[in-house]
């Protein structure tokens, strides 16, 4: 079997931006515009295709990252089959609390469309989204949507892009009207207008540029030309000299400098009012990058720790990631995997080099939102999902036995919000753990624990929102009705202070006693005053330094793994309230032992037992997470909004007109936040709206932290 698309025309993308700015509507008008849907499906009427979860329907927002395959040849070429590109689409949620879906999207994509409402341009979780795609190196090309809204503005919403997001950004496109007057878009590279007529804006007409954009047209082509030939030496030479530069060299350059991450192309329109997104699909054909355009895949051989390297070539032995996991009602589970070098078949044995097992590659699919079409083989550069891995997980990397190798693993962030749950009814207990081993399975920021005392499960998520999708994800999928409590915040301790502490663990009991003697220095892992921050997504594992400084053998090599295991154990439960310590440094720096009494469970408890006694000297405290917030609010509601705020113990960053209305920038505690959509819209009439994303963690004042561990003792 032979690749039918040669890789130079295969693009991954995906489509990313704030919730609310239209990525499912872009989506949908791409499946219309490519073929693959006859009808389209809007997001307010609950029909979007690439919605297709019962939740993201009621909602009206995206939850799972979905992935489609389509197939486009440029607008002005689209009749001509051997022109036809193959696009992998995965449409990423905006909602902050599921931020885990656009973090493995990005990590397997090549390239991203960003999307921004026209109105509001640069909001928080846009900011966060184009962090993520930097952390990647994702080239993109971004889409001002919504222009035909009113307060719309792309002048506006250009300037918020530069400010906030990248200096690198210039404009493809100016639009035809704002507003209720948005008819078509102006392409500054060819310098012709564009209206989309006929049903659906499928017939593109090309005019001249209205006379009243004329002017702006030609100073935006000029600084569009600039912008390109500071990339390449001949053409600024040709373009000082003015000489006349072709389209064709223009756009050769322009994606060089896009694939580079030099430079950001700008396009608008109105995805609702079928207004440029043809266009913005031949933005993804001309500047996104093909498997080919990026740099090889990186990884280390599992034997030795080499570096090694794959590049996208069929003939390569395979390399391939795991990346998202998801349970289909039909066909079980479902392992979504993007394939970096060689080749897999259905039917094949696999090696995962995460894990160490082979595995039978049962059927493979190539997915369409919740729609499926079976493959037998994939090649290098495609996405697609396998039925059958059964001990394939999230971040795993699938690879040929003979040739194995281990990519880079996806980092997510920790969970800052927790709700005891309980299954209704005796046979809703058994069934409740299945699924919730399954969600977790698929999903790498929900987490399931026991509380050790009352032995109690406890759920922990991203936000309200994602727990509350779980559970009722629960009740809709696996039929498990369940009790839910309150939500919860993640409190973490620390210590912000020094101190030393030694224990003489000995126990005699007739025959062989006990003996463990160590002698510990605890600190702050940086410097901290009691309100500095804790460096963001701080993981608990990560928030640790063991440093064995023993000289002269007083303690056996042996048993120095037990004595930090002893003190990562202690770390579990703080000294202030029993939630788990952040940040510490542990110096071993002294200890004896004994020829015959000395054990490994012996230096385990004594460093346990340190770690205790010198960390409540070292000053502990509690910490608490901080979220970033913004709230949008009608210029009457300022007051009462920023006055309820500060009540909330926030600080209050910023406020800045944006159209018709105000925006209120603030770092207010977790812990002040549930429920304050209700609050907020009773204080507005339901006129404003918030969003909040994690930002750091802060040490608590003292009257909380007294009310923190009253209620945990």
């Amino acid at each position: 079997m032979e690749r039918d698309y040669p890789l130079s025309k295969v693009r991954n993308i995906g489509i990313i931006a704030h919730i609310d700015a239209g990525k499912t509507t872009t989506s949908e008008r791409v499946l219309y515009y490519t073929g693959v849907l006859h009808k389209i499906g809007e997001v307010h009427e609950g029909e979007a295709t690439m919605d297709w979860m019962e939740q993201e329907r009621e909602r009206g927002i995206t939850i799972t990252s979905a992935a489609t395959t389509c197939f486009w040849a440029p607008s002005d070429d689209s009749k001509n089959e051997e022109k036809k590109h193959r696009i992998n689409i995965i449409d990423t949620p905006g909602h902050v609390d599921f931020t885990a879906e656009v973090e493995r999207s990005l990590k397997v994509l090549d390239g991203g469309v960003t999307v921004f409402d026209g109105v509001a341009g640069v909001e928080p979780q846009s900011e966060t989204v184009w962090r993520q795609a930097d952390k990647y190196h994702v080239p993109r090309i971004c889409f001002v949507n919504k222009l035909d809204r009113t307060g719309a503005s792309f002048d506006f919403s250009f300037k918020t892009i530069i400010d906030r997001l990248t200096k690198s950004a210039v404009r493809m496109q100016i639009p035809i009207g704002e507003e209720g007057k948005h008819i078509g878009v102006v392409d500054l590279l060819k310098m012709k207008g564009y209206l989309f007529e006929g049903k659906m804006g499928i017939d593109i007409r090309e005019i001249p540029i209205p006379e009243n954009l004329a002017a702006d047209a030609k100073k935006y082509r000029s600084e569009l030309v600039e912008k390109i030939v500071e990339n390449d030496e001949n053409m600024m030479t040709d373009y000082l000299e003015g000489k006349e530069l072709s389209i064709e060299d223009l756009k050769k350059t322009l994606r060089k400098a896009v694939i580079a991450n030099e430079i950001v192309p700008v396009f608008c329109g109105s995805a609702l009012k079928n207004i440029g997104v043809q266009l913005v699909l031949d933005g993804v054909i001309d500047y996104l990058p093909s498997p080919l355009d990026i740099p090889p895949v990186k990884g280390t051989d599992p034997k030795t720790g080499a570096q090694i390297e794959r590049k996208a070539d069929d003939k390569e032995p395979l390399a391939a990631l795991a990346f998202k996991l998801q349970t289909d009602p039909f066909v079980g589970q479902l392992t979504y995997f993007r394939v970096y070098a060689g080749t897999v078949e259905s039917g094949s044995y696999i090696y995962n080099s995460t894990t160490g097992d082979k595995e039978r590659l049962g059927r493979i699919l190539r997915m369409h939102a919740n729609h499926r079409e079976e493959v037998k083989k994939v090649f290098a550069g495609e996405i697609a999902a396998a039925v059958g891995l059964k001990n394939t997980r999230t971040s795993d990397t699938l690879c040929d036995p003979e040739h194995p190798i281990v990519l880079e693993k996806i980092v997510f962030p920790e969970p800052v919000v927790s709700l005891r749950i309980e299954p209704k009814t005796k046979a809703d207990q058994e069934k409740m753990g299945i699924a919730l081993s399954k969600l977790a399975s698929e999903d790498p920021t929900f987490r399931v624990t026991s509380d050790p005392e009352t032995l109690e499960t406890v759920i922990w998520g991203m936000g309200e929102l994602h727990l509350d999708i779980i559970v009722d994800r629960m009740k809709r999928e696996f039929g498990v009705l369940a009790n839910v409590g309150a939500p919860q915040v993640a409190y973490r301790e620390t210590i912000t202070g020094e101190a030393e502490a030694e224990c003489k663990y000995i126990k005699q009991t007739g025959g062989r006693g006990q003996y463990g003697h160590v002698k510990i220095r605890v600190k702050p892992m940086e410097k901290l005053d009691p309100n500095a921050k804790i460096a963001k997504n701080t993981k608990r594992s990560e928030g640790f330094e063991f440093i064995n400084s023993i000289k002269g053998g007083v303690i056996p090599q042996e048993f120095i793994p037990a004595v930090e295991k002893g003190i990562k154990e202690a770390m579990t439960r703080g000294i202030l309230a029993g939630y788990p310590m952040a940040d510490v440094s542990v110096d071993l720096f002294d200890g004896t032992y004994h020829d015959v009494d000395s054990s490994e469970i012996a230096f385990k408890i004594a460093g346990s037992q340190a770690f205790q006694d010198a960390a409540k000297r070292a000053r502990p405290v509690i910490l608490e997470p901080i979220m970033k917030v913004e709230v949008v609010t009608p210029d009457q509601f300022m007051g009462d909004i920023t006055g309820h705020l500060n009540s909330k113990r926030g600080q209050i960053e910023g406020m800045e007109n944006r159209g018709m209305v105000r925006v209120i920038k603030a770092k207010v505690p977790l812990s002040e936040m549930f429920g304050y959509i209700t609050t907020l819209r009773s204080m507005t009439e339901g006129r404003a709206q918030y969003t909040m994303e994690f930002d750091s963690y802060l040490a608590v004042p003292q009257n909380v932290a007294q009310t923190i561990i009253a209620a945990r003792t």
